[in-house]
């Protein structure tokens, strides 16, 4: 699991940070856009203090509430993960997955006192024209959920009477 964390969930958690800094160096927040495909895709910069799709956004204590969900959302997966609910590569790489994007809003969060999003898509279609905002890690909890959805189809359970400890050796 060390591997994936340093393979896959620090460069998306950089890249996610990395991203989130030069939109806030360079957009006013929420008045600055950039068009980048005409009627389909902008760049702009707004605060989300909720969750998903905005969700309580701009409660009063949203941002304390999710912190700590956030929080406990991390030691649920390091204990399942201990347990050895995951037992295949696609529900390990969504772990991964899942820190890069918890940390990622989570970092938000505490430095800015709301999460960035700054992607915003059009694709005509209602009810969702626009797509709500999101970010980097934002996607990678949404791709980690279909890897758990298709994990739970396609890896086998661990065993009742099995270890509780994931086999080590793998390097994963």
């Amino acid at each position: 699991m060390i591997r994936l964390l340093l393979l896959l969930s620090l460069p998306l958690y950089v890249l996610d940070q990395w991203s989130k800094l030069w939109i806030v160096r360079n957009f006013v927040l929420h008045v600055d856009e950039q068009e980048v495909i005409p009627g389909v895709f902008w760049l702009h910069h707004t605060a989300n203090t909720g969750v998903a799709f905005g969700l309580f956004n701009g409660t009063e204590y949203a941002n304390y509430a999710f912190g700590f969900i956030s929080l406990t959302a991390l030691a649920l997966l390091a204990w399942f993960y201990r347990k050895g609910v995951f037992p295949g590569t696609a529900s390990r790489v969504a772990v991964a997955l899942l820190v890069a994007g918890i940390l990622g809003n989570l970092t938000d969060r505490l430095m800015h006192g709301y999460v960035v999003d700054f992607l915003r898509f059009d694709f005509g279609f209602p009810p969702f024209n626009p797509w709500p905002s999101f970010n980097v890690a934002d996607s990678c909890v949404v791709v980690a959920a279909v890897l758990l959805v298709l994990a739970s189809f396609l890896e086998k359970a661990p065993e009742s009477g099995a270890a509780t400890q994931p086999k080590s050796g793998n390097g994963d």
